[in-house]
């Protein structure tokens, strides 16, 4: 059994989803590690990780959408405003994903259906650079 660990760094525009499939699969070819169980963990409280379609960009916008509606910014709607208006929004739909992914590894790369894509979910107005930790384990 081998373990491999890697720190990937994803630029945002702001709010929306930034697709990172290709930097995993890259990573996780380059492991040498042909079975195995990925897990990859989001260290912001404001950001996401999600599986989603990876053809039609519309799906991403509807999704935007919806979670502009779920959780709105509204001055004086939360307690929680230290960082703006968007910030107390953002750690509760981030609640609402996830922080973590764990993904299969077969024949050395992740295990993802046709349409499946990796993305990380900014929920900020602003740009960040957000950090996301790969751990791979298997044989």
């Amino acid at each position: 059994m081998r373990q491999a660990l890697h720190r990937l760094d994803i630029p945002t525009r702001g709010k929306g989803l930034v697709m990172f499939t290709d930097a995993v699969r890259q990573w996780v070819a380059d492991t040498g590690i042909d079975t195995g169980l990925l897990t990859i963990w989001c260290r912001h409280t404001s950001a996401s990780l999600t599986v989603q379609e990876n053809a039609d960009p519309t799906v991403r916008e509807d999704i935007k959408r919806f979670f502009e509606a779920l959780v709105p910014e509204a001055p004086g709607r939360y307690i929680h405003d230290d960082e703006g208006p968007d910030d107390m929004p953002a750690h509760l739909r981030s609640m609402l994903t996830q922080s973590q992914l764990s993904i299969p590894v077969a024949d050395g790369q992740p295990v993802l259906g046709t349409w499946q894509g990796l993305y990380l979910f900014e929920h900020r107005r602003q740009p960040h650079r957000r950090q996301l930790i790969l751990h791979l384990i298997g044989e």
